[in-house]
């Protein structure tokens, strides 16, 4: 989507539609003299109008304006301020990036309709407009782009997407930029002693992959920040296979996975000043004959063992390996980002990632870094009473608890054990894998929480 700069809507082909706002709830189409069209958006109550709430009215003006078929509109940045108290770069960034994402849907498998795809091409951003506004408007489309890359990785299906062809986009998506991609395979991963990585994707046809993205933007030997991302491409459960209208989306379990990569490449392209690192182990789980069995005892990288109680809970097997692996950097910090576990969605529901921290002054920035980037976060405890419930008899740790409930917080107790060494921050995305209706949406990947990742790099 390109951006324009004119000084009035007369000066702008009859077919450039202007957006304006009204305290009417409706919303419609005017036709105004000389044949040009205003699209009228209803805002309630505009002096009450929050950041969360101008984020939606941002998409929704993208999403009415190709639900009407308008491929061109104009708007006066004035105009989206109301009485937030935002510079030009931040407002200018903010409605860029929920352009682009109300702009995306995923129509790679679909025949298109004979009128063509309804997408926006251009938006023209009318008067006087600062350099930092522009600024803004060339950071927000950066963001929203990669954004948008990241909901498409998640939304290709799981045959297209095995370990493998992951790793490829992940080349793919550096090209062009500093960052440094290698994949290991199967051969060099068992060098390494991954012993979880290994175990989860031996019922699969399709070898594993670790991926490892390394960005230099700040200072030769300085620490870097390691951003970790769970890349099941596809998750049957194993041997303790799920129920079938619990497998449909499970070509999403590596949303972690594709957030990581797409925040790394960001944050060459943005050109943020500090040392990025991206790990991605990648693997399908699979039942077959050679597949993990329940009570298998896995020997993670760290050497820790792991009691395999139910083959559904792979992801944080996967993670222990990276989060081992991670330690070889000497990480000023390290965060993981997961699909991890459905009991986040029983304790948010839909509207925000679970977010543990070893340290309660950065889970707070990160919440307040979670408001302004719009990727929500809800911080949850971190106890170590809670660790008894996944001490394991056999081997060291279980993979899942004693305990049917808390089972987000168990779960990040789990990876904590594998996190040592370094300050430490769990991200469980479970809840925003997938757009919610209502947020001005495509129906699929919801892209978290890239833009909280870009956020994070900068400003932590």
């Amino acid at each position: 989507m390109r951006y324009i700069f004119s000084k009035a809507i007369e000066d702008l082909p009859k077919e450039v539609v202007f957006v304006q706002f009204s305290k009417e709830k409706e919303t419609y189409v005017v036709q105004l003299e000389g044949g040009r069209k205003a699209l009228s958006l209803g805002v309630e109550e505009p002096e009450k109008l929050t950041r969360r709430k101008l984020v939606l009215l941002a998409r929704q003006v993208v999403a009415v304006a190709k639900a009407h078929r308008f491929s061109r509109l104009a708007f006066s940045l004035q105009d989206f301020r109301f009485s937030l108290k935002l510079s030009d770069k931040d407002l200018a960034e903010l409605l860029a990036v929920n352009f682009g994402m109300a702009n995306y849907e995923f129509v790679e498998y679909k025949t298109p309709p004979k009128e063509g795809w309804s997408f926006m091409e251009e938006i023209a951003v009318l008067g006087k407009v600062s350099s930092e506004a522009k600024k803004g408007l060339e950071r927000g489309n950066l963001i929203a782009g990669e954004v948008n890359a990241c909901r498409d990785l998640v939304n290709t299906p799981g045959i297209d997407m095995p370990p493998r062809v992951l790793a490829e986009c992940a080349q793919k998506a550096a090209q062009g930029t500093k960052v440094k991609v290698k994949a290991l395979g199967k051969q060099e991963i068992e060098k390494l002693g991954m012993g979880g990585v290994l175990g989860v994707s031996r019922g699969s046809a399709e070898e594993p992959r670790f991926i490892i993205m390394e960005y230099q933007g700040g200072k030769k030997g300085e620490k870097p920040v390691v951003l970790v991302g769970k890349g099941v491409t596809f998750d049957t459960g194993g041997l303790n296979v799920k129920p079938g209208d619990a497998m449909t989306d499970m070509h999403m379990d590596m949303a972690g996975g594709a957030a990581v990569l797409h925040s790394v490449v960001l944050a060459a392209k943005l050109g943020i000043k500090k040392n990025v690192v991206g790990l991605v182990p990648a693997v399908e789980n699979m039942p077959s004959g050679t597949g993990l069995h329940p009570g298998d005892v896995l020997r993670t990288i760290s050497g820790k063992t792991i009691e395999v109680l139910n083959t559904d809970a792979e992801g944080r097997i996967i993670l222990a390996d990276a989060l081992g692996y991670a330690k070889r950097y000497n990480p000023k910090l390290v965060v993981d980002v997961a699909t991890l576990v459905g009991a986040a969605l029983v304790a948010l529901g839909q509207r925000a990632s679970a977010l543990f921290a070893t340290d309660e002054r950065t889970s707070q920035k990160i919440q307040e870094l979670g408001e302004e980037s719009g990727d929500y976060v809800w911080p949850m405890p971190l106890w170590d009473e809670y660790a008894e419930d996944v001490k394991g008899t056999t081997g060291d740790w279980l993979n899942t608890s004693k305990s049917r409930y808390g089972g987000v917080i168990t779960a990040a107790l789990f990876l904590k054990q594998f996190a040592e060494g370094y300050p430490w921050v769990h991200l469980d995305i479970c809840p925003r894998m997938i757009a919610l209706e209502g947020e001005y949406l495509a129906k699929g990947a919801a892209g978290a929480p890239v833009r909280l990742l870009a956020k994070m790099l900068e400003r932590l």
